[in-house]
């Protein structure tokens, strides 16, 4: 069980290691590269190759191409996750319109917990152990939320 994230640029390492914090928790393993889907297409395909890994998150800004690309390379599941630059309207059309036959799953603009509690809710299908993750996560979720956005503290 794995989840690899890819991030646009490197200037997004603090957004995916929200992910990557939030995946720690919950007990699943957790990969972050940086792989442009303009700049380093190969390493994007090499990536998404990975037989080891059962979901993709995907984040990028601008013209977010990096979820839609990563989607078309594989048949497993990609949440994208469109990222707050200048206005982020473009990123989040970008993720949220893939043409018919290449599904990108969307959260909201940079909610990469979101991304990684969907990614945990997926894997749970198949690797039910972490159904009981999910269920403290919401346990604890609804009896001490935080000030902050009411995450668990």
């Amino acid at each position: 069980m794995k989840v690899t994230v890819l991030i646009g640029s490197k200037s997004d390492l603090e957004i995916a290691g929200q992910v990557r914090a939030r995946l720690e928790e919950l007990g699943v393993p957790c990969e972050v590269h940086v792989a442009s889907a303009h700049r380093n297409p190969d390493k994007v395909d090499r990536l998404v190759r990975d037989p080891e890994t059962d979901v993709f998150i995907a984040m990028a800004g601008l013209s977010a191409a990096l979820p839609g690309v990563v989607a078309a390379r594989t048949l497993k599941p990609v949440i994208g996750v469109p990222l707050h630059r200048g206005l982020g309207l473009d990123s989040l059309l970008s993720v949220v319109q893939m043409p018919p036959g290449i599904p990108v799953a969307s959260v909201g603009l940079d909610a990469a917990e979101n991304a990684a509690l969907l990614a945990v809710e997926i894997l749970a299908l198949k690797f039910p152990e972490l159904t009981r993750s999910l269920e403290r996560y919401r346990a604890q979720w609804r009896e001490e939320p935080s000030a902050s956005a009411g995450r668990p503290a």
